[in-house]
């Protein structure tokens, strides 16, 4: 299955500019995208990491994602902000199927204390897996990437690929490489991670997305510019490594507590 990441330069909380910007980039990458490609897009990618509830927040970001997944017939994870009923907002990644259909949405279950986005988002409570084709795939957001419990419960429920938008600022680009790698490894998954570029009125970002292997070799990486980076994924190699080094089946799950896991209809029992 093919997995192509749009890294780009977010304009500040405008949506209609930021869509247009991400239908031409895909339109004009063929072949790298075509029907059933899963486009992975950053971390609240139509409006940048803003705090703006009241600008950002509205019906427009899901329904253009719904039809553009449509119109090109690929799989599509897009980053957007809702409110939910305490009414703070909640950071999303929803997984769009090639017929408009949203299979997921998971809500970032770490909002960045350290950013601020805990005094305007509030964390979501359960894990994701959406079936994708032939693939079992977990979303993740930005901040997620400190916590490895997560990606390890995840995985113990079938999770082969990890999704991972964000916005990612480049004081800290070294630990962005680093951590996604080490998730790759210890969850023997795929990891594809897509970071923007360029800067908001706050944070300066250098890209560095990236697709990483089950054994932590690197498929494709980028730079600082704006690039849809691809990648064809081969999920029977993945299972291979699996069975034939079983680390997975070593884990002390009573050692990672629990937490609830939301599968699309469709998505198979873990291997």
């Amino acid at each position: 299955m093919r997995f192509a990441l749009v890294q780009f330069d977010i304009a500040w909380e405008d949506k209609t500019a930021n869509h247009a910007t991400i239908e031409r980039m895909l339109r004009e990458a063929t072949p790298q995208v075509t029907p059933g490609t899963f486009v992975l897009l950053p971390e609240l990618g139509d409006t940048g990491f803003s705090m703006n509830l009241d600008r950002i927040v509205d019906d427009q970001s899901l329904n253009w994602a719904t039809d553009l997944a449509r119109q090109l017939k690929i799989y599509l994870q897009h980053g957007y902000a809702t409110l939910g009923p305490d009414n703070k907002g909640r950071n999303c990644a929803a997984i769009i199927d090639p017929n408009g259909q949203v299979l997921s949405i998971y809500q970032k279950l770490h909002p960045f204390s350290y950013g601020k986005e805990a005094l305007h988002y509030n964390g979501g409570h359960h894990l994701v897996l959406a079936r994708c084709g032939e693939a079992t795939v977990a979303p993740v957001i930005c901040y997620d990437l400190r916590f490895p419990e997560l990606w390890r419960l995840a995985s113990l429920q079938g999770a082969e690929i990890f999704t991972i938008g964000a916005s990612w600022p480049s004081a800290r680009q070294h630990h962005w490489r680093a951590l996604l790698i080490a998730r790759a490894i210890e969850n023997q998954a795929y990891v594809v991670a897509v970071n923007r570029v360029g800067a908001d009125p706050h944070v300066k970002y250098a890209g560095g997305s990236i697709i990483i292997s089950p054994k932590g070799e690197i498929l494709a990486e980028a730079r600082d510019r704006p690039i849809i980076l691809s990648a064809e994924l081969d999920l029977g190699a993945l299972r291979t490594w699996r069975n034939e080094f079983p680390a997975l089946r070593d884990v002390h799950r009573d050692l990672l507590g629990t937490i609830s896991v939301q599968q699309s209809p469709d998505t198979r029992s873990p291997r």
